[in-house]
């Protein structure tokens, strides 16, 4: 089964209004749009944490939750999004969790950080949809890329052949490549596509190089 590669741009904002313009920016060019959701308190950055309304997009919008309280968020706000991505970290009954967002007909996946093994998600590995591993230690953009996290990369693909695995963290023209290699089908993206002068020859640019590397 060969799994389809995906390009996702993340979205850090501050506001209502930037919210919108950034993902107005991208949501031509993409399937997936991920949004990241941070309350300064497991990550010391703010994004995302009021609110929301989402624009009118043919895309499908996951929530990447660098939060304390996941469960509380998906409670309020998981009607507004097709998918939500909890850090494992920070799920203190996973498995409600997960059964939570299965209730009300949404996908589901954990987050590892860098520091985090993959056995703390093997008990739930069969109940989720996807894993995000984190190539840089969470909360900005533009962080350094990890590149010992490939490693983790590669496990996780040799256990679960048929799963989504989705990188975060560093993703760029320089090291898609190399998580592309390592087994993950995923590809998020923040600063090299949202801040970029031309938003769609960045994703061209790094559908390129993973389409390069097929053949």
């Amino acid at each position: 089964m060969s799994l389809k590669k995906k390009i996702i741009p993340a979205i850090i904002a501050k506001s209502q209004q930037e919210l919108e313009d950034k993902i107005n920016k991208v949501k031509e060019y993409v399937e997936i749009i991920q949004l990241d959701i941070m309350d300064g308190k497991f990550v010391p950055n703010k994004s995302v944490d009021f609110d929301f309304k989402l624009p009118k997009a043919d895309c499908i919008f996951e929530a990447h939750l660098m939060i304390k309280n996941p469960e509380e968020w998906i409670k309020k706000h998981i009607n507004k999004v097709d998918m939500v991505l909890a850090h494992i970290e920070s799920c203190k009954k996973p498995k409600k969790l997960v059964n939570l967002a299965k209730e009300n007909d949404k996908h589901v996946g954990f987050v590892l950080n860098p520091e985090t093994p993959l056995s703390t998600i093997m008990g739930y590995i069969d109940d989720i949809d996807q894993v995000l591993i984190m190539t840089v230690n969470p909360g900005f953009y533009g962080s350094l890329f990890l590149p010992e996290m490939l490693d983790k990369i590669k496990k996780l693909r040799e256990l679960k052949p048929d799963l989504d695995i989705e990188v975060d963290g560093g993703v760029t023209d320089k090291t898609i490549h190399l998580v592309d290699k390592a087994g993950a089908n995923m590809f998020v993206s923040g600063s090299y596509i949202v801040k970029s002068y031309d938003v769609k020859q960045a994703i061209a640019s790094l559908k390129k190089l993973i389409d390069l590397v097929n053949h």
